[in-house]
């Protein structure tokens, strides 16, 4: 009995992941069409930076760059309680406090907790468009 439990979970997690990937693959697609060429997590963490601060210039330092990686991250992770936006400064600059501890994840599972939430914050935007 407790075989099949175990083999519905499996499949259950496993649909996950595919629907995760297949919806991911999609996501790559639109934007590679949009940008001319196929963006990695770093690149799609600055896309989400940029539009989130509103700063649409075509250069930026190395740190200004990790800087809107890192407000993506806060960004993204705000629905789920990790953050919340605490201020926006003279500059246009989000400020966010974390509320509590992200989960330690092995590489693959940080990756598909990253995806989902980038997944979902491009779903809300094309509703809000």
């Amino acid at each position: 009995m407790q075989g099949i439990d175990y083999r519905a979970d499996y499949l259950c997690r496993m649909n996950v992941k595919d629907d995760i990937q297949s919806r991911w693959w999609a996501l790559e697609e639109k934007l590679m069409i949009r940008f001319g060429k196929k963006p990695d997590m770093e690149a799609i963490l600055f896309l989400i930076g940029i539009q989130e601060v509103g700063d649409f210039r075509t250069k930026f330092t190395k740190e200004q760059k990790q800087d809107l990686m890192h407000v993506a991250v806060c960004s993204l992770l705000s629905p789920s309680g990790y953050y919340e936006l605490e201020m926006v400064d003279e500059e246009g600059w989000p400020h966010y406090r974390q509320l509590k501890t992200l989960p330690v994840f092995n590489f693959i599972e940080q990756e598909n907790f990253m995806k989902d939430h980038i997944l979902l914050y491009f779903e809300n935007q094309e509703k809000n468009e």
